[in-house]
């Protein structure tokens, strides 16, 4: 059973079940919450996710897409485990990088890449991944 945790080590979270997709999204929204060019994501089943300690906090907003989504924090760290909304269903977004495994990443070889046209100019897309403007079911192009 897949499991991981924010920096501090306070939330910890875990899965069961496949990965429904992994990909790599490039909107403003995943900018800012990881600092970074683009946030890595596998999305996971939501009846076999759990938090398995701490308490994490939760930030909602209207997403570059147009839909609500909320982000689960630590309050403690400020590491965004997952992400959540209407435009996932039940399923949860969760942030590569916090999880346990050294390969999670390796593994998590995106097959998606959204927002793809807000891609900074010196990153290169992945080989083989779907190109797309924006979230599927979004209500924004």
């Amino acid at each position: 059973m897949p499991e991981g945790g924010c920096f501090c080590g306070k939330t910890r979270i875990k899965y069961t079940g496949d990965i429904q997709a992994a990909a790599l999204c490039h909107c403003t929204d995943c900018r800012k919450i990881t600092g970074s060019t683009y946030s890595t994501n596998i999305i996971v089943p939501g009846d076999g996710f759990e938090v398995t300690s701490g308490s994490p906090k939760t930030f909602s907003k209207k997403a570059d897409g147009g839909k609500q989504i909320t982000s689960h924090f630590c309050g403690d760290c400020g590491s965004t485990l997952w992400r959540d909304g209407e435009t996932f269903g039940p399923s949860k977004v969760v942030k590569v990088g916090v999880m346990d495994d050294v390969e999670a990443m390796n593994n998590a070889k995106p097959a998606i890449e959204l927002y793809a046209p807000a891609r900074v100019s010196w990153v290169s897309g992945v080989e083989g991944a779907d190109q797309l403007k924006s979230m599927p079911g979004s209500d924004k192009v």
